[in-house]
């Protein structure tokens, strides 16, 4: 079939929420062009997800928008467990500066930062935000451009994608397209959410609090200057009303202005789709795996598969670079969602102790589990674990630092401050604890990457530090700032270029950031 030219476009993304919008930003960054398919017409104006981790800032960095989620997010403290008479039986606090060079922990309003993601769009010639338009079919599934069906106001409609990136949400038509099925991890529970707005004196502590109580398990938190969230298990029966569910948190007989924004009922479930990817059809967000929210990461997890994904998918689509790359998205993302998952069941366990016989048993266990001391530090640690080993990701005996992600740190350098991702760019990148030598500075000429020695970039030691705790002469740096390989100490190259350059091996010219890093490179080499 003769595609027409007109209707092609070189990625179709299946929904305008958080995950989609920055996947667009994303590859746009790379000159990817893509189409946003969105049957509702604008941002769905109530609160969601709250609350986003230091990694996922470091993402919206990378999409163009860092600065302006910084000025509509507020810092959280962390995370406590609470007991049903709201007593603390562990904290895992979060610092204001994390690895990747944000608060550990924000809290956000899931609007506003709809509406910032679709203004840089606005402002991306390669990206093309189509709203009030519904996806009806997608595929079949062949070696060419993919076929999407849509309709709108004006009729049906076809466009033909090169790929086709669903993050159309847990009722996926693109999971349904792709013949994936859910996995169940077996937790689901019906909860109610409640988001009110009050200048009342709420106790807090500038944190999430978790009352681990089996009768009423609750989650709390403050998520701006003057709006607030509970969610409550619910029970069997007549539910009590909202200010009688609240009333723990708010001063004794307050009866100020208390305006409930939203309340509603969810089904927090754990499942990870069976499969991600079918050719060029890729599932991204709820549409690939849902979590329960006790620990924050359902939007989290979609935007590290936006992050994970695009780079690779770039270099395919414009450099030639092998399809098998793109096996990695799935082998790389499915263990690290379901690690998270599990992250989050086992504390919605911990809140509710469980729905069987043992529960007091579990509970008694889990407070003595919380006094072990650097448990919470351990914890706090723990919610972004290192990539599995596989093709693009080097692990080995001395390779400790593989899987990881490079600190960001304010760095200088002639003069300008700052952030070292905007100063690696979108390329790879190799990293050097001192000046490279000369087989090192071939390969990374070969591969068109300019190495940087970490004493020469004027950040606070951080980079260094980094690099001798994993006692690493070298690292390279994927995009997405994952350390694919290591040059341990006293070692003197990459031991398995052969493997991960035949996957990176590309037919056509370097992105533009990459062919400034390979000039650079060249005249560093000459002198």
């Amino acid at each position: 079939m003769t595609v027409d030219e007109a209707a092609r476009v070189p990625v179709v993304i299946v929904g305008a929420g958080p995950v989609g919008v920055t996947a667009a930003l994303l590859l746009a960054r790379r000159g990817i062009r893509s189409v946003v398919l969105e049957r509702h017409q604008g941002v769905y104006p109530l609160p969601r997800a709250v609350a986003t981790d230091d990694e996922v800032r470091r993402i919206l960095q990378a999409a163009g928008v860092g600065e302006e989620f910084t000025a509509i997010a507020r810092p959280a403290n962390g995370l406590r467990l609470l007991d049903a008479r709201h007593r603390t039986m562990a904290e895992f606090r979060r610092t204001g500066h994390g690895l990747h060079g944000y608060p550990q922990t924000s809290m956000f309003d899931q609007p506003e930062l709809e509406h910032v993601l679709r203004d840089a769009v606005a402002r991306r010639p390669e990206c093309e935000l189509r709203g009030g338009v519904e996806v009806t079919g997608i595929g079949p599934d062949t070696t060419g451009p993919v076929r999407v069906t849509c309709r709108d106001d004006a009729g049906e409609h076809e466009v033909w994608a090169d790929a086709v990136l669903g993050c159309d949400g847990a009722n996926s038509l693109t999971r349904e397209a792709i013949g994936a099925a859910w996995e169940d991890l077996r937790f689901e529970e019906r909860w109610t959410v409640i988001d009110v707005r009050t200048s009342a004196d709420v106790r807090c502590w500038e944190g999430v609090d978790q009352v681990c109580d089996p009768d009423r398990p609750a989650t709390f938190m403050r998520v701006g200057e003057d709006r607030y969230r509970w969610e409550f298990r619910l029970r069997e029966g007549a539910e009590q009303p909202v200010r009688e569910l609240v009333a723990a948190w708010l001063p004794p007989s307050y009866d100020g202005d208390f305006e409930v924004v939203r309340e509603t009922q969810y089904t927090f479930r754990a499942r990870v789709a069976d499969r991600w990817r079918s050719g060029r059809v890729f599932l991204l967000g709820d549409a690939a795996h849902l979590t329960p929210p006790f620990i924050g990461q359902g939007l989290c997890s979609g935007l590290r598969d936006a992050h994970n994904l695009t780079w690779k998918l770039a270099r395919v689509l414009q450099q030639g670079a092998p399809a098998k790359l793109l096996d990695t998205y799935e082998s790389e993302r499915t263990p690290h969602a379901r690690h998270v998952i599990r992250l989050a069941v086992a504390m919605g366990w911990a809140m509710t102790g469980g729905q069987d016989g043992a529960a007091a048993l579990r509970r008694r266990a889990l407070a003595a589990v919380c006094r072990i001391p650097g448990l919470a530090e351990l914890a706090s640690r723990d919610l972004s674990p290192a990539l599995t080993a596989g093709p693009l990701v080097r692990r080995g005996t001395r390779r400790g630092l593989a899987g990881t992600h490079c600190p960001q740190p304010w760095v200088s350098v002639d003069g300008r401050r700052t952030r070292l991702d905007e100063l690696l760019g979108d390329s790879f990148t190799v990293l050097t604890a001192t000046e490279p030598g000369p087989s090192l500075t071939a390969l990374a000429h070969s591969l068109g990457i300019r190495p940087f020695c970490v004493t020469d970039l004027g950040d606070d030691g951080t980079l260094a530090a980094w690099m001798r705790a994993g006692r690493a002469d070298a690292v390279l740096l994927r995009p997405d700032r994952v350390v694919l390989d290591v040059v341990p100490a006293g070692g003197r190259d990459f031991t398995s270029t052969a493997d991960w350059a035949a996957l990176l091996h590309t037919t056509r010219s370097p992105l533009p950031a990459e062919r400034a890093s390979l000039k650079d490179l060249s005249r560093s080499t000459t002198r």
